[in-house]
């Protein structure tokens, strides 16, 4: 019987806003203009670290990971996302729950991982300048991106799998903008306990451990940056790392935020409108952020534009 009730259920209705319909047509132009600026400036990194030959080192090889990782993460809800803001019925497929759930998971903890190993990259260009070059080798710095996409996939497959093998009853109204993870084992007619409890492993391991590193890296930084005796040279060293920090306090500060807060049905809605603009506005954020008042970004887009405008006139 479990296994005819798991081929019934063919797709899931996601609630979103439906209670409230004046406002879906203002979060549809609001999250569609936040979509562009996301394609738009992450897609501007990517191209920039590809084409500008002063940005191939190791900050901006992650950096276009993490623009390419807010592409993916984004892309795989969003669109639809602002469809079923304009539709009667808001539905979405039995598959296309799946495919957001494995990459919304793969993504979140990819970013994780990387912004861990981004710490580790500015650590060792502040705190080892002269070894930089050598710790940083092009090898090593493509098999830490290559690491942090492994185990995000991994632990993506794993949660994925974990919770497309519970049985389904009939049950297919999910009350969020996505296919939420949780919102959908909680649809399940079976003992969830060991899936949350996995869950819950996975996330103290792959969230809270990187985050443990970050603050490591920090630690040591600041205690170089403050050895510096010149306020100019203080200055210059932090400068080099305030744009990710920026990201890392951003990142967690959401996510503390959103898990740690006491819950209540009264705020069932606030805290869907809190995840909508997490899982947008950070995304949006990260290209402003290291590109705002960056030297680097700014000389590589005129070096850009000016070399496509030369081969133009010719």
């Amino acid at each position: 019987m479990e296994g005819m009730n798991k081929t019934v259920l063919t797709e899931f209705i996601l609630l979103g806003l439906s209670k409230y319909p004046k406002l879906e047509i203002f979060f549809f132009v609001l999250c569609m203009t936040m979509y562009i600026v996301i394609l738009f400036g992450n897609s501007v990194i990517i191209i920039l670290s590809i084409l500008d030959s002063h940005l191939h080192t190791p900050m901006y090889f992650f950096l276009s990971n993490l623009s390419f990782l807010d592409i993916c993460y984004t892309s795989s809800y969003v669109p639809k996302m602002l469809v079923n803001f304009l539709a009667t019925r808001k539905s979405l497929s039995f598959s296309g729950c799946v495919a957001q759930m494995s990459i919304a998971f793969a993504m979140g903890t990819t970013e994780c991982v990387l912004l861990a190993v981004m710490a580790y990259d500015r650590y060792v260009a502040i705190c080892n300048p002269l070894r930089y070059p050598i710790v940083m080798n092009r090898t090593v710095y493509v098999q830490l991106a290559a690491l942090s996409w492994l185990i995000g996939g991994i632990n993506s497959l794993l949660q994925t799998v974990l919770t497309v093998q519970l049985p389904f009853c009939g049950k297919n109204v999910i009350d969020h903008f996505t296919c939420e993870i949780l919102a959908v084992m909680h649809l399940a007619c079976a003992d969830i306990s060991l899936n949350e409890l996995i869950m819950l492993v996975g996330a103290i391991i792959l969230t809270l451990t990187p985050l443990l590193l970050i603050v490591i890296s920090y630690v040591f930084i600041l205690s170089t940056i403050l050895k510096i005796r010149s306020a100019e040279g203080r200055s210059k060293a932090f400068s080099t790392c305030s744009a990710h920090l920026t990201v890392v306090i951003i990142f967690y500060g959401a996510i503390l935020f959103m898990y740690m807060k006491p819950k209540s049905k009264a705020s069932l809605t606030t805290d869907k409108l809190i995840a909508m603009f997490y899982g947008i506005f950070t995304p949006m954020l990260n290209p402003i952020i290291y590109s705002l008042r960056n030297k680097d970004v700014n000389a590589a887009v005129k070096r850009v534009l000016s070399r496509n405008l030369s081969i133009g006139k010719l």
